[in-house]
């Protein structure tokens, strides 16, 4: 093959990834502006009524919708809406047991015809089972028989073609991640109740740490006073290299912040760095965060801002206690 053909072949692959991206944006995107009476229906429908024990959301769905049901109902059950996946043909053949009086079921179709899922009806209803479909058709035989449906109509699927299921499933996962959102909105649902429902693996571990248990402290901390010489900064920076100094007063009382990047513009602002003192290039009032906070706090106030804070100071009633370093951070979740 030609090397200008083989670029232009694969030019075309990169093209056709970028466009099924795209549609499947555009259609996630056109299903929340439906969002509307019809999600907080569902809501409501899964909380139950005041004072009553809801029963769990059974999420069934067949093929591509039965691996989307799958992931929504692990979600619905890690953020706290208990909640199983049942598989449509295995129902009729003894699974039906994990039902119980009172649950809501969620079907996932895109057709709104899948016959396995209207075969589940009926026995379903005699438990006083409540309906919520996310369906790909408004006008289809299971929307009719739903108590709450949520619209996950899509224009066209991303291939090239039209037919594969792609947008669609997008689609139907992102609605049911809607739903679980505004079911943790509705509870209140917190990190720590997160933490709770993950206490192995690596989120679990993240949302266990605090930021005492990664900050340098002490020793290990470049503590300079206002007063004191760039030079002697420089020093005490390289002896205890954090990337940053902490510049305090009387009792710790927190100053400023001089940074590896304080240093570098002091030495391109100035010929003579000699009568520069350590207030002359800090960072007054610098963003800071207390010592008990969550890691995963830590990192969000770091980095969820135009410019990137690479080393935090730690204060605890105006006292520096400490300094955290994004990179303390990054090694602290990597532990599992």
């Amino acid at each position: 093959m030609p090397i200008m053909d083989s670029m232009t072949e694969k030019a075309h692959w990169l093209a056709a990834a970028r466009s099924a991206m795209q549609t499947e944006g555009e259609a996630v995107l056109a299903a929340s502006g439906r969002l509307g009476d019809s999600l907080l229906n569902a809501v409501e429908l899964i909380l139950g009524e005041p004072g009553k024990a809801p029963g769990k959301v059974v999420v069934t769905g067949m093929g591509k919708s039965g691996h989307v049901a799958r992931k929504i109902a692990a979600t619905l059950q890690s953020t706290g809406t208990p909640s199983v996946f049942l598989h449509p043909t295995e129902a009729g053949h003894g699974d039906l047991g994990m039902c119980q009086a009172g649950d809501r079921v969620l079907m996932i179709s895109k057709s709104g015809s899948t016959a396995e899922l209207l075969d589940l009806v009926a026995p379903l209803r005699e438990l006083d089972s409540r309906f919520i479909g996310i369906l790909g058709n408004l006008r289809s035989p299971l929307a009719a028989q739903m108590d709450v449906v949520l619209d996950a109509s899509v224009l066209r699927e991303a291939d090239p073609a039209g037919y594969t299921p792609t947008a669609s499933t997008v689609v139907a996962l992102a609605l049911g991640h809607a739903l679980a959102v505004a079911l943790m909105e509705a509870r209140g649902f917190t990190a720590e109740h997160f933490r709770r429902y993950h206490p192995s693996g690596q989120l679990g571990h993240n949302l266990r740490l605090r930021v005492a248990d990664v900050m340098h402290s002490g020793g290990e901390v470049a503590w300079v006073k206002a007063d004191d010489s760039l030079k002697h900064v420089v020093i005490e920076m390289s002896q205890r290299p954090l990337g940053a100094a902490c510049v305090v007063g009387d009792e710790h009382r927190m100053l400023g912040l001089i940074t590896d990047g304080d240093i570098r513009r002091a030495l391109r602002n100035h010929d003579d760095i000699r009568p520069l003192r350590a207030s002359d290039v800090m960072t007054g009032s610098p963003v800071h965060i207390g010592p008990g906070a969550l890691v995963h706090e830590a990192l969000c106030l770091m980095e969820d801002r135009p410019s990137q804070i690479y080393v935090l100071p730690v204060l605890e009633a105006g006292t520096c206690v400490g300094l955290l370093r994004l990179h303390d951070i990054y090694q602290a979740r990597s532990v599992d």
